[in-house]
This record gives C-alpha cells, structure tokens and sequence, in this order.
C-alpha cells in the first residue's frame, strides 16, 4: 500500500461518520498522487500528510440562547483550525442544521488549498453551528450569535483565525458577532470579513464569489477557444453566490436561465430578472414561489430539477453533493461542455469523473469559488492599513486573482502530464505552497 492509501485509510479509521471529509481527503489526495510519488520518501519521513489531513486544532462548544417566548435553545457551536502555514486560519462561519462536525472539517480542509490558491497570506480554518437562522426574529439571532462569539472569541483574532460568512451566515449575522467579540475582548480589529461597509467592511465582498466564479469560467472557456457570449447557463442556489453569479453571467453576455432554493426551483426561458431575485431573496427572504408569481415567463417546479434544463455552461452554486452521477450524465446529454462549482463540493466524486471523462471542462470549487475568501483578505488588508478601497479596485484586484488561479492550476496540471484536469490542476498548485511552508518551518 502506498503512502496516500495509507494515510486516506488512515483517516476513514479515525475519522468514522464523517463522509464528506473522507471524500474531500480522497479528492485531494488522489490527484495529488504523481506529486506525492515523486517525493513519496521525503514527505513520509516528514509525516506530511498525516500533518495536513490532520487539523492543528478543533473546538466543540455549547450555545445556549433565549427564545422570544422565553425558552432556552441549546445549540452546538464549532471552529476547525486547520492549517496556518502560509497565514492566519481563514474561513466562514456556517449556520445551517445539517451541520456538524464532519462538515465543518471537509469544509476547512478544502479551505487549505483554496486559500493557497489565491495567493494571499491565508491557512485554512472553517467554523458553525446547527443553528438555523431561518424564521428566526433579529432579536432571536442576535441572540445566537451573542453566546455563539462569547465562546468562539477566545480562539480568534485578527493575526490568529478570521472568520467570515457562509451559509446562514450574512451581513445581519457578522454584524452581530463583531459586536460581542469588541464587546468582550474590548479591541477594534479586522477579526470578522463580510463586515457592514461603515465598520470596516469592503466594497465588493458581496458580488466576490459570485463574480469571481464567472470571471474564472471566462478565462477557463476563453483559453479553451470558447466564447461566454450567447451561452445559456443553469445556476443552483438562490443566495449570495448565485445571485451574483446570474448578475455577473449577463454582464459578460451570457443568458442564465434557472435558480433554486430549499424547496424547488424556477426555469425562466427569458433570463433571470436579478433584479426581481434581489427583492425576493435579500429583502423579503421569501421562497422562490414569490418570483414565479411576479415573473409571467417564470416556470415553477418543486423539488429539484436544475439540471434537466438544456444549457451550455452549469454552475452548481447550492451545496455539497447536490449534482450527482445522473445529473452529470442530464448535463452531457443535452450539450452542456463547461461546469463550475460555485460551491464547496457541490459535484458528487463520480459525478466529477463522468463529466471529465466526456470532455466537459470542469473546475473545482476551490479554485471557481475562491473569489470570496479572496476578496475577504483583501478586506483585511484593508483594515490592517485602515483604508477603504473603490469598488473598481477591489473588483480589478479580484478578476486578475481568479485569472491567475486558472492559469495556475493550468499551469500545474500541464507539468504532470494531464493537462485539461483541472481538479488535478488545483489541488497541486494549492499543495505545493503549503508543502514548502510547513516543510521550510519545521516538526510543527
């Protein structure tokens, strides 16, 4: 058996229960392969993988809450700092009731080569609860959040671990917790991102992962001698990622033609009304039942279906494992040649390997997706040098980060001899910075 069987075996026996981070860790080491062979003896007796797979540290706590009738809620609270080679732990902060701890893990251990991905100062860490802020008053969430940052703020800093949002986690959410976490340690830092834009936050972060997903998909299809002009792309999710994805995808010429949510989804032959989507999910928090009712040419479905739809370009942007083998085989049916995850994990292993295997052009969410963390750090930059900048500068710096990621994760995959994988392409270029930090510093 060779080291990465090993170490994968390794963490399916201590890990038990946890399939999504046994998945991501098989993603990541299985592509990782030719690097690893290559230096199999070195980074054995360097134990480097079992370092990397294995998080500096993780906390479990409890959150307790008050109700508006009175009652006390119990929820468990978590924060996985992974990795801080190459910069302070970065990563949301995820609100949802699926989560735990295995998800939390699977999540920061993609955090680790996504944020090496970008460039910046930043390591890998994720954070959450199974709270679940839907049909919550504000005075219910601010009261999460409170007894959530008491606990968390004694693990976190500005040098040390920042979070950001995630799933359930918006503006509203941060705001809260950057109010207790100043209450409590009594210092004004840049330890939350995705902050309100009079206390710190940045121009742009909204639109980050959203845009950056498209600028990346541009490049990718453009240096495959494709045009995103004129192509029809089917969209998952109707939050912070999609909104801005659909937005982005119509600036660029692009007609984007579906959205979903929790309990169905909307095919609009004439193109997503952003405008109409903005109103419904950011301003009422209403389901998609409401678009469908204000848009004549809007088709309703309940359930999922996204991906039955004909297209060209499909940006899973929901959650994890949402597109699945027999949607891939949908996707290549009906002519779909380009995927790009908006979200974390979003395309099941086998999925992943149908749609490569029939020449569509796939990117994996750690690098289409970075877009957010990316423009998270350029936040902190900016609150380290206590400056604001335009939203043309923050969104210039963000296109030529995503630019440079594909042209990485290309560059990488082509050295090993596959070029065209992506996923490969990725995970490689995201390694290799983090290997020769925590080679370069040591047993530690």
């Amino acid at each position: 058996m060779g080291y990465v069987d090993e170490v994968y075996q390794m963490v399916v026996e201590k890990n038990p229960s946890q399939p999504e981070f046994h998945q991501a860790v098989k993603e990541v080491l299985d592509s990782l392969r030719p690097v690893i062979d290559a230096n199999e003896e070195k980074y054995r007796k360097e134990a480097l993988l079992e370092r990397l797979v294995i998080p500096d540290r993780q906390f479990q706590f409890r959150v307790p809450w008050v109700d508006d009738k009175g009652q006390v809620q119990v929820n468990t609270g978590y924060r996985v700092q992974f990795n801080n080679s190459i910069g302070p732990y970065k990563g949301g902060i995820r609100l949802h009731p699926s989560v735990n701890i295995g998800i939390i893990k699977f999540l920061g251990f993609e955090q680790i080569f996504k944020n090496s991905l970008t460039g910046l100062p930043i390591g890998g860490g994720k954070g959450g609860s199974d709270f679940d802020p839907k049909g919550k008053s504000d005075r219910e969430v601010m009261a999460f959040c409170q007894s959530f940052m008491t606990e968390l703020c004694k693990y976190i800093g500005a040098d040390t671990d920042v979070p950001a949002g995630d799933i359930g986690t918006g503006a509203r959410e941060i705001g809260y917790m950057f109010g207790q976490y100043k209450k409590i340690k009594g210092v004004y830092e840049g330890v939350l991102t995705g902050k309100g834009l009079s206390y710190g936050g940045s121009l742009a972060r909204t639109e980050a992962t959203g845009y950056g997903l498209l600028y990346l998909t541009e490049e990718m299809l453009k240096c495959n001698g494709k045009d995103i002009k004129g192509k029809t792309v089917v969209v998952s999710g109707a939050g912070n990622v999609a909104i801005y994805a659909i937005q982005k995808a119509q600036q660029l010429g692009a007609k984007p033609v579906t959205c979903s949510d929790s309990t169905g989804w909307i095919y609009d032959p004439e193109g997503i009304d952003v405008a109409l989507l903005k109103e419904v999910k950011e301003v009422k928090r209403a389901r998609l039942t409401e678009y469908a009712a204000q848009r004549p040419s809007a088709q309703y479905h309940e359930g999922k279906g996204v991906w039955t739809v004909k297209c060209d370009i499909a940006l899973p942007c929901a959650t994890q494992n949402e597109l699945s083998l027999e949607d891939a085989k949908t996707l290549v049916a009906n002519g779909c040649f380009a995927v790009a995850e908006g979200a974390n994990m979003p395309t099941t292993l086998d999925a992943t390997q149908y749609l490569q295997e029939n020449g569509v052009l796939f990117c994996p969410g750690k690098a289409s997706n970075a877009g957010g963390v990316a423009t998270s750090a350029l936040e902190m930059s900016q609150n380290s040098e206590r400056l604001s900048w335009t939203f043309e500068e923050v969104d210039s710096k963000l296109q030529k980060i995503m630019v440079d990621i594909f042209h990485n994760l290309d560059d990488a995959a082509k050295r090993y001899g596959h070029e065209g994988n992506y996923v490969m392409g990725a995970n490689i270029a995201g390694f290799e910075k983090v290997a020769d930090a925590m080679l370069a510093q040591g047993v530690c």
